[in-house]
Formats: structure tokens, C-alpha cells, sequence
């Protein structure tokens, strides 16, 4: 299967959403990107971007001004965006996480935007995976 590359922007890409907040996102690969906290509203642009599937990796309710994953994953689904939950707690990060994060990576049609509280975590996800798959190939 062909898969659209990631949105070429440079290395970080602004989604500019509401006037007090400013979603970035970095680029990871032709596949994957990785971002801070998304809301409601910025399912559009993100949908512009070129974006096909989104995951959450922040749990719900760590800080009270995030949106829950099935407000986002409604906002997602009713766009035509693949949404899915594989939360992290910060300094937490199991295996069994970064083998899900992978079979999401295979599954999930891209570009993927994957997203926590900062973006770091995703990016560790990512991480853990490939290290992962590059000790079972050795």
C-alpha cells in the first residue's frame, strides 16, 4: 500500500488554531508526527495537513484543561480521521505500549499524528519501537 507522505512543512510545521494557543507539530518521518495537546477545533486543519490517522498518547484527565480522548476521537471520526488511545503516564512507558504504538504505526492509514502534553512522550513511543524492532532483526 502507497502512503501519502507526512506534510513537508520543515521540521516543525505551526497549526495555528486558536489566538492564545499554537499547536506544533514535528515531523518524525514520511509516516509519523508528533505533537502537543490537540483540540476539537483543530481537527480541521489538521485534516489540511494531510493527516490521516491521529493517537493520543496522553491519558485522560492528567491536567483539567485537556479535552478527553472521546471528545477528540468523535471530532476525529465525524471528519474522516482514524483516532486511537494508547495513553502513557509520563516516566511510565511499558513495552507492551511501544508493540502497540508499532502495530498502530503498520495498521492506522497515514500520515499518523501522534500526540501528548508536549509531544515527548510520542516521540519516546516511537523511540522504544524501533528499538524494539531492531533487537528482534539482530
Amino acid at each position: 500500500m502507497v502512503r501519502p507522505s507526512a506534510p513537508a512543512i520543515g521540521l516543525h510545521a505551526v497549526l495555528n488554531t486558536r489566538e492564545s494557543i499554537v499547536m506544533t507539530y514535528t515531523r518524525i518521518n514520511d509516516d509519523l508526527s508528533v505533537s502537543s495537546q490537540i483540540y476539537p477545533d483543530d481537527i480541521e486543519r489538521i485534516i489540511k495537513s494531510g493527516f490521516r490517522s491521529i493517537i493520543c498518547n496522553r491519558p485522560d484527565g492528567e491536567t483539567p484543561d485537556q479535552p478527553d480522548f472521546v471528545t477528540i476521537a468523535s471530532h476525529a471520526k465525524q471528519a474522516g480521521l482514524e483516532a486511537l488511545y494508547i495513553p502513557v503516564t509520563p516516566g511510565e512507558m511499558q513495552e507492551k505500549q511501544a508493540n502497540q504504538f508499532a502495530e498502530a504505526l503498520r495498521a492506522l492509514p497515514g500520515p499518523i499524528l501522534a500526540y501528548c502534553r508536549s509531544g515527548a512522550r510520542s516521540s519516546a513511543l516511537w523511540k522504544r519501537q524501533k528499538e524494539l524492532a531492531e533487537n528482534i532483526s539482530n
